[in-house]
C-alpha cells in the first residue's frame, strides 16, 4: 500500500507516518518546511518526503498513491483552508479509486446522547475561545461538505474534545457521531490513538464516505 500523507510533520500526521511505517505502509510525507522533513525521515528512513505546499501539489505528486491522508493544519486566522483544502482534493478524485483519509475536529461531534448541541456550539458559547475557534468551525464545515460527496471513495476520523500529544492507548473507544468519554468522564484522544485508529482503517477498509470518532479508553 502506498500512502501519501499531507501534514506529515504535525502532531496528527507525525503519529500516522510512524504507525504506517510500522505497519509495513510505503509513505510519502509531504510538507512544507524542509528542516522538519528532513527530520522525519532521518526518524523514518524508510520514507520518502516530498517538501510542497499543499495547494500546489499536482496529480503527478499523487500518481500511483492507493491513500491520501489530509492531516494539514494551520493557524485559526486560515482555518478555512481545511475546506479549501478538502475542495481541491474531492475535485482531483472524482469517480477514482483512491481513497482520502481527512482528520476532522471534535466540534463536530454531538457533546451529548440527546443531539440537542454539537460540541462547537459549546465552544463557541465559550468567550475564552474566540483566539481558534475558526478551526472547529471550519473543521465543521469540512465535514458538511463531504456529507455531499458521493462520488469520491473518502473518510473522515474525529478525535474526542481534548486531541493531545501522546502515546496509543491500550483501550481504543470507538463511535460515530457522539463526543466519546471513558470512565473518568474524560474525552481525549492522544496522537499515537489516531495514527493507530487511521493506519487501522487504511489497513481493514471500514468506513466509507463516512466520519467515525476514537478516543482513549
Amino acid at each position: 500500500m502506498k500512502t501519501f500523507i499531507i501534514g506529515a510533520t504535525g502532531m496528527a500526521g507525525e503519529a500516522i507516518v510512524a504507525e504506517a511505517v510500522k505497519n509495513g505502509i510505503t509513505v510519502v510525507a509531504n510538507g512544507r518546511n524542509v528542516e522538519k522533513l528532513t527530520q522525519l525521515k532521518e526518524k523514518y528512513p524508510a520514507i520518502s518526503i516530498l517538501e510542497k505546499d499543499a495547494f500546489s501539489l499536482t496529480a503527478d505528486d499523487f500518481a500511483g498513491m492507493d491513500v491520501i491522508v489530509d492531516a494539514f493544519s494551520t493557524s485559526p486566522d486560515q482555518a478555512y483552508r481545511h475546506v479549501d483544502l478538502a475542495t481541491k482534493l474531492v475535485a482531483m478524485f472524482r469517480n477514482q479509486k483512491t481513497r482520502i483519509a481527512f482528520i476532522l475536529g471534535a466540534g463536530s461531534l454531538y457533546a451529548d446522547q440527546s443531539k440537542e448541541r454539537l460540541v462547537y456550539d459549546n465552544i463557541r458559547s465559550d468567550d475564552s475561545t474566540k483566539a481558534w475557534r475558526a478551526t472547529p468551525e471550519n473543521q465543521l464545515y469540512e465535514l458538511e461538505f463531504l456529507r455531499n460527496v458521493h462520488n469520491v471513495n473518502w473518510f473522515g476520523i474525529s478525535p474526542a474534545i481534548s486531541f493531545v500529544p501522546g502515546q496509543k492507548s491500550e483501550s481504543i473507544l470507538t463511535g460515530t457521531d457522539f463526543a466519546l468519554r471513558n470512565d473518568n468522564g474524560a474525552s481525549e484522544t492522544t496522537s499515537g490513538t489516531m495514527g493507530y485508529a487511521m493506519v487501522q482503517e487504511l489497513l481493514h477498509q471500514r468506513h466509507e464516505q463516512e466520519r467515525f470518532t476514537v478516543a482513549n479508553g
